[in-house]
């Protein structure tokens, strides 16, 4: 009996312009070894794979590399949403790496490349329609990040940062495939679909239980959810800001997505949806307590990103309640979570590229204590980062942030979760007030010398260019998203 495979190359595009990127990244490198070249290539690749992707998406969902119904690659609305917003993370990062790499002793064609084929995990992650393309896919987004981390040479922060990544995530990694491995000998299956309709035959057997639990835990590392977090303030605060900005955005919503295929296609509900409430609690509990305590500017970002992950997971949570209800307050909760993880993304990105504006070249994120009154002097990078966070805490005039709150408050209610959507109210009011601090910091008037390093007239030269230009596409972007979020909202659900 002979098995044909289908092959659809342009369904394949994304990912072919993606990689395609890390290849003429490292052809550029060495044939031209001019640094400006290299990263014109680069975002070169990542505008063409945002283009590439926003065209195929638009052309209905296409499969490929399929054995009868089952396929491995399923590019639809959903997966073409997650390659741009990819695709422009990188871009993005690209343009605030600019004073990192102009002059200084971090490696062009590496940096970019590295860039290149974490961002090709990422195209890839979001079609991914079987748990081993899935997995690999999400490595091939992380693998690249070890390096990254450590690229600030001489410094031990760097290099620890760098060391507690690559443990952590090979652990989670090994979690995960022992997960899948469970999972294809209870079943016999890989493919997400096919496994959604085994195990809802299954009788409940401990062997698929475990399996089930072993993958959640395993990419709940990846979104660094409690208790798997304590990885991501030390990497985030000692690792370049730029890579930072990456790993707080790309990195999070790599793990989102991947859960979200799991969980919507793969796992039952009834048994990931109490453990991802727990998660979900946990997780914006912690985050929000801890990072009321934090000095360091990037520390406390990083804590803020854990509590949002909380947010994400919260919709997912209540899938277990929302089993036995119409198929809308299921969809609206992938949707809820798909579409906070997008505006989050976006929110965070741009104070990142606001912080990197602030602080010298090549500089950590310093202190709280550091941007003081730093908006009286700078106003408009004051204000974009302000923004930033204001967006973040879910107040007007940051418009996406409060549409996404108010998106995964009104799924958990629509999936009877009602005590799990006061739980995300509380945790929002507590958040409110680490993010209003550092909002009031910015404007306060300046009450001595700095105790960090001092944040100066920040970034200068032919390189600023790149950051503002990232600062003013990712702050329009914080902008327009909140003016128009049922677009969001629509292509998370298709």
């Amino acid at each position: 009996m002979s098995l044909v495979q289908s092959v659809d190359n342009v369904a394949l595009l994304p990912a072919y312009l993606a990689a395609g990127t890390a290849v003429l990244v490292l052809l550029a490198d060495l044939l031209l070894a001019r640094s400006g070249a290299t990263v014109a290539v680069a975002a070169v690749g990542a505008a063409a794979t945002v283009a590439g992707a926003a065209l195929v998406g638009a052309g209905g969902t296409r499969r490929t590399f399929c054995a009868g119904v089952d396929c491995s690659w399923v590019f639809d609305g959903r997966a073409a949403l997650v390659a741009a917003v990819f695709a422009l993370l990188t871009l993005g990062v690209l343009g605030l790496s600019g004073p990192l790499l102009r002059g200084g002793p971090t490696p062009v064609g590496e940096y970019c490349f590295l860039l290149a084929c974490s961002m090709t995990g990422g195209v890839v992650l979001g079609a991914a329609g079987d748990l081993i393309t899935l997995i690999v896919a999400l490595e091939t987004l992380t693998l690249p990040l070890y390096v990254l981390v450590g690229l600030r040479r001489g410094s031990l922060a760097s290099a620890e940062a760098a060391v507690t990544f690559f443990v952590v995530s090979v652990v989670a990694t090994t979690v995960t495939l022992l997960g899948a491995a469970l999972l294809y000998a209870a079943t016999g299956g890989l493919h997400l679909d096919r496994l959604g309709a085994l195990l809802a035959d299954l009788p409940d057997l401990p062997l698929v239980t475990a399996a089930v639990a072993l993958v959640v835990l395993g990419l709940a590392f990846k979104v660094a959810a409690v208790p798997f977090h304590a990885w991501a303030p030390a990497t985030y605060d000692g690792a370049p800001l730029p890579v930072a900005a990456y790993l707080s955005t790309a990195s999070k919503l790599g793990g989102v997505v991947a859960l979200l295929a799991v969980v919507q296609r793969a796992l039952p509900a009834e048994v990931t949806g109490p453990v991802l409430a727990l998660l979900a609690v946990l997780t914006m509990t912690v985050g929000n307590l801890v990072a009321l305590r934090q000095r360091r500017t990037v520390r406390l970002l990083a804590w803020s990103s854990v509590a949002q992950a909380g947010y994400i997971l919260a919709p997912l949570g209540a899938l277990a309640l929302a089993a036995g209800r119409a198929g809308e307050a299921r969809a609206g909760a992938y949707a809820a979570a798909v579409a906070y993880a997008v505006f989050f993304v976006v929110l965070e990105l741009a104070a990142f590229a606001a912080l990197v504006a602030l602080r010298p070249a090549g500089a950590d994120g310093g202190t709280v204590a550091d941007l003081r009154g730093v908006a009286r002097r700078r106003p408009w990078v004051g204000a974009a980062l302000a923004l930033a966070l204001v967006g973040l805490a879910g107040l007007p005039p940051g418009l996406a942030g409060l549409f996404a709150k108010v998106t995964v408050v009104r799924s958990l209610l629509a999936g009877g979760a009602g005590w799990l959507a006061l739980v995300v109210a509380l945790n929002a009011v507590i958040g409110l007030a680490y993010y209003l601090r550092l909002a009031a910091t910015l404007y306060a008037a300046p009450d001595g010398e700095p105790t960090g390093d001092p944040v100066g007239g920040g970034v200068s030269g032919r390189a600023a260019w790149t950051v503002t230009a990232a600062l003013t596409v990712a702050t329009a972007l914080a902008v327009l998203v909140g003016f128009a979020p049922q677009l969001v909202l629509d292509l998370a659900a298709r």
